[in-house]
């Protein structure tokens, strides 16, 4: 099966990655994470997110941080939860926002404080405003193989869900495993099951997570089905505030090696990208998730 030419790599770090941090991190750091991950390559930074303080206190800085970065933020996507946040992004000027919808009612209850039919209400100001103003918008969907609640989360139901969040006006929806239980066959039927639902293959990206060691895994699965957009978080941070059996993200750094083993152009430097996620773990004091991180660091050591 022909695998494409060329991927790009949604990085997710510096939002779903730092969201989750016991510790809160310094904006100067926040920023300067943001800064080398562009200089390492990657054609797309998710640089915060603007919900209320309360429910994620790790990014209460996030007017600061777009700020700092200035003209170098303004196509930074950010994710916006509702009408305040989107509020929030206009007046800085920002030109991408995303929305994060939920699979499932009980995480759409925990996570958004809304039933599964009520979160496209809350949804659907957001999106209009956000179009007439110009902003893309990136619509994600959680909890598509599996709810730590529910369990098993049926095919039709992520499809019903997800084509109805990117109808809403979205220019690409992702599709979130966000608590790492699907495996490659999953990967395979839930995507055959969105084309033949009338969505394009590249409207389409793929967020993994490796709680069960089954990201790369699933990522080669996506990739042979001609998926080409992949959400990624340097270093493996990240997590769900709301799912405690969420851990990290897909690793960028593995991410690239194995897009590096298989001839696909992505654009990242991967000694730039491995040298930032060894820096911010020494500034979160811990090992980093990430096998490759750890695998080059420890050889350059």
């Amino acid at each position: 099966m022909q695998l494409p030419e060329t991927v790009t790599i949604y990085e997710v770090g510096p939002r779903d990655g730092l969201q989750n941090e016991k510790s809160m991190v310094p904006v100067d750091v926040k920023e300067q994470f943001v800064r080398r991950l562009l200089a390492a390559g990657l054609p797309v930074v998710e640089a915060t997110s603007f919900v209320h303080p309360k429910w994620v206190p790790q990014l209460a800085d996030a007017e600061e941080l777009m700020t700092r970065l200035g003209e170098d933020g303004k196509d930074l996507p950010v994710l916006v939860p509702n009408e305040r946040g989107l509020d929030r992004a206009l007046e800085l000027g920002l030109r991408h926002v995303a929305i994060f919808g939920s699979a499932t009612e009980t995480f759409a209850q925990r996570n958004l404080n809304r039933s599964l039919d009520e979160q496209f209400a809350m949804f659907e100001p957001t999106v209009k405003r956000a179009r007439d103003a110009g902003l893309d918008v990136r619509a994600y969907v959680s909890m598509c193989f599996g709810d730590p609640w529910e369990g098993a989360v049926p095919v039709e139901q992520v499809v019903r869900v997800g084509k109805r969040l990117f109808d809403l006006g979205a220019g690409q929806l992702s599709l979130g495993d966000t608590i790492g239980v699907g495996t490659a066959g999953q990967v395979t039927e839930l995507i055959a099951a969105f084309e033949a639902a009338g969505m394009s293959k590249s409207d389409l990206a793929m967020h993994f997570h490796d709680t069960y060691g089954q990201a790369l895994a699933n990522t080669y699965s996506a990739l042979q089905s001609g998926i080409t957009t992949f959400d990624a978080s340097a270093g493996g941070l990240g997590g769900c505030p709301y799912a405690k059996s969420a851990t990290g993200n897909l690793a960028t750094e593995d991410l690239v090696w194995l897009l590096n083993g298989l001839g696909i152009e992505h654009g990242v430097d991967l000694d730039a990208l491995v040298a930032t996620s060894a820096w911010m773990a020494g500034e979160l004091g811990r090992p980093s998730p990430s096998a490759v991180v750890r695998a080059l660091s420890q050889s350059e050591a």
